[in-house]
């Protein structure tokens, strides 16, 4: 397995995104003399006997209440097990390790108080694949994904349940399993657990790095299109994007350059083509492709900054002994982050249902009617054009802000919350209909420059169009559409077609 050494502070996307995708992560050597000295600072504190939230006090509206030292352990369990009420489907594995990795970066930042046995549970379980189960809703994003993060907390000390290679069990038996004993916590240890982003910053990363793989996709059958349409390649001349300025509109405009150089199908009609502008679906990719890309590179640097972050409260600075309330596991960050991902995601699957929509139309693409040889007694790409629009349409409205809502909870103590975990938990979902109308796209334009023959495209868009056609052949009549969708989307989602397509495309790292 590839390991990632977690280096808190300097974790990088491509770092996360490794983890995500199955990556093995550990703590850096050097990080637990810091943790060490916060549980220190911790354990000076407590000894000291005033009143330090979440420490020898209740919690939100009841931190006024002040907790003997007899139950300090308690509490920390209580707080676990109380918060522990998330509801819906189990997040997905692979968001729930991003997750508990991000955790390990936090306390690696040394302001948790957390102790080395609890910091050293979380690398255990990471190591020995025990997925705690999480139900994927019940936080609103502020206060931390307190109930996300406190199901995780509640496997480590043995209540709850666990996925370990594709077995669920009472987490108890599964850390039996494994050698591995319930925790016992400690002051503060169960409320810096569970207080934090983690949870809505994982599914923010998860949905940033599918969005990536679409925007390259895009890029690709966006030029299959525009060869398929013989649509003009001068929109994308770089003086017209150096007058503007954007650098992600400069560097769509170079791809879009790049994938079609050296077609034979462009040159067939670079001189004398009636038509003096082609449609914005084609002519604006650069605009609109850019300004995704910027958005997306934006969304970036807010998830960078807040994975290598700290979103604990309260915060333990070990060189003076204080434990300082505040409000940094409020997500509003994530949040706008996460909306701007979506938005991102409907642009993409809607300029590209737009292309498909046109090369259906005989009028508009000067190909045959619905893409299909025998237009009449086949209906051809009718139908998954119109699949498209739906996913399409379904994605917009999911891409309304989740940012702009809030509700008070916590009997108004928390009167304002950035509901960034459904804002993020959403964008997977929608980077999956946006990776099926992009295959679609790649099946019509596809087809589309098979009617050109024996002109061919360039070079980079015939290793495209072979990497697909290794998996679906040609539409000549009829047949049952839903496995070739599914193929061509699989190429899509899998990042497959990005790695068969020999061109420098941008991204958001």
């Amino acid at each position: 397995m590839t390991m990632v050494t977690i280096t808190p502070g300097a974790m990088t996307l491509a770092d996360w995104n490794a983890i995500y995708e199955g990556a093995g992560a550990a703590l850096s050597a050097d990080s637990w003399d810091a943790i060490d000295r916060s549980a220190a600072a911790v354990a000076r504190i407590v000894a000291k006997g005033a009143p330090v939230y979440g420490v020898n006090t209740g919690f939100g509206k009841l931190a006024s209440v002040r907790i003997a030292d007899g139950d300090l352990a308690t509490l920390q369990r209580n707080i676990v097990l109380s918060h522990a009420a998330g509801t819906g489907a189990p997040s997905p594995t692979p968001i729930v390790r991003l997750m508990m990795a991000l955790k390990l970066a936090s306390f690696g930042m040394g302001a948790s108080g957390v102790s080395r046995a609890t910091v050293a549970m979380i690398e255990a379980m990471l190591a020995k694949g025990l997925t705690p189960v999480v139900p994927s809703q019940g936080s609103v994003g502020a206060s931390g994904d307190l109930a996300p993060l406190s199901h995780m907390a509640a496997a480590m000390i043995g209540v709850g349940a666990i996925e370990v290679g594709g077995r669920v069990l009472p987490a108890a038996d599964a850390l039996a399993e494994a050698g591995l004993a319930p925790l016992d916590l400690g002051p503060k240890e169960g409320l810096a657990l569970l207080n934090g982003t983690q949870f809505s910053t994982a599914n923010a990363l998860a949905g940033l790095f599918r969005a990536e793989t679409l925007f390259r996709s895009a890029l690709i059958t966006g030029a299959l299109s525009t060869e398929a349409a013989k649509g003009s390649d001068a929109p994308f001349d770089a003086r017209i994007h150096a007058l503007r300025g954007h650098a992600g509109q400069r560097e769509v405009g170079e791809a879009l350059r790049g994938l079609m150089a050296g077609s034979a199908i462009r040159a067939s009609h670079a001189e004398g083509d009636p038509r003096v502008q082609d449609p914005y679906c084609l002519r604006c990719q650069p605009q609109v492709m850019g300004a995704v890309l910027d958005l997306l590179r934006q969304a970036g640097t807010t998830l960078g900054i807040e994975a290598n972050g700290v979103s604990d409260n309260p915060l333990i600075f070990a060189d003076t002994d204080e434990a300082l309330s505040g409000g940094n596991f409020h997500a509003e960050p994530v949040a706008f982050a996460a909306d701007m991902i979506a938005m991102a995601l409907c642009e993409i699957g809607s300029i590209a249902e737009r292309r498909i929509a046109m090369l259906v139309d005989p009028a508009l693409s000067g190909l045959p009617a619905f893409l299909t040889p025998r237009p009449g007694l086949n209906s051809g790409f009718m139908i998954p054009q119109v699949t498209a629009a739906a996913l399409v349409s379904e994605n917009k409205q999911r891409a309304y802000p989740a940012s702009v809502d809030s509700i008070p909870t916590s009997a108004n103590q928390e009167d304002h919350v950035s509901m960034a975990a459904h804002g993020a938990r959403r964008l997977l979902d929608m980077a999956d209909n946006a990776s099926a109308v992009i295959g679609i796209e790649l099946l019509a334009a596809c087809q589309g420059i098979d009617f050109h023959a024996p002109l061919t495209s360039s070079d980079a868009l015939e290793a495209a169009r072979g990497h697909l056609r290794a998996e679906v052949p040609t539409l000549e009549d009829d047949r049952h559409f839903h496995p070739d969708i599914e193929a061509a989307t699989a190429l899509i989602r899998s990042g497959s077609l990005v790695a068969a397509t020999p061109a420098s495309l941008p991204g958001v790292g």
